[in-house]
């Protein structure tokens, strides 16, 4: 228990809570000023239950899980309210949730040879951070149009990079799952492994 009470766990189940409360605050009132905040903050304080777990000697297994699965519910959820509220199209939407599918994917063919989670690439990792600087970003220029003149461009172009670097990572992971795979098939069955 004491390994799941960490401050840097509970700083990452704090960002957690501000997923449903960026979806309330951009569908329910449309208070976009604060949906950018909350999206903002949640993005902009990815770095700080790693920070913190390495500092307070408080990193747990939990906190390895939960860190990338906040972020990708903060991308995706956002990306689908963004959708919805027409600031980003579909198309866009679509290629980050084929990129999930095929991250799901690899992940169901580790855990058939015994593998967790692999671990977070860095190509990933940066990926991440600049999705969440574009889509703030781009939910300001329609919250605010007098930035939209430099939030609209610094946010797409955010967002290109993001979805390609996004990509990128998909396919190191998906080369590792292929020689893990590979690799397991010359060893025998699959007990429980972890991926190097």
């Amino acid at each position: 228990m004491a390994r799941v009470l960490t401050i840097p766990n509970l700083f990452t189940f704090l960002r957690l809570a501000g997923v449903p409360l960026f979806v309330y605050l951009a569908l329910g009132p449309h208070a976009d000023g604060w949906a950018v905040l909350v999206l903002a903050l949640g993005g902009s304080s990815d770095w700080v239950d790693g920070f913190l777990a390495r500092r307070l000697h408080q990193v747990s297994r939990l906190g390895e899980l939960l860190d990338p699965i906040a972020d990708r519910l903060y991308i995706v959820t956002t990306v689908i309210v963004l959708t919805v509220r027409s600031v980003v199209p579909l198309w866009f939407t679509l290629a980050l949730l084929a990129r999930e599918l095929a991250l799901a994917v690899c992940l169901l063919i580790l855990r058939r040879f015994g593998y967790g989670p692999p671990p977070v690439h860095y190509v990933g990792k940066t990926a991440t951070f600049i999705l969440l600087a574009a889509l703030p970003a781009l939910l300001l220029a329609t919250a605010s149009p007098g930035s939209a003149w430099w939030s609209h461009p610094v946010g797409w172009s955010l967002a290109w990079w993001g979805l390609v670097l996004y990509w990128i990572a998909a396919l190191l992971y998906a080369a590792q799952v292929v020689g893990v795979a590979r690799a397991a098939r010359r060893v025998g069955p699959p007990t429980k492994r972890s991926v190097q």
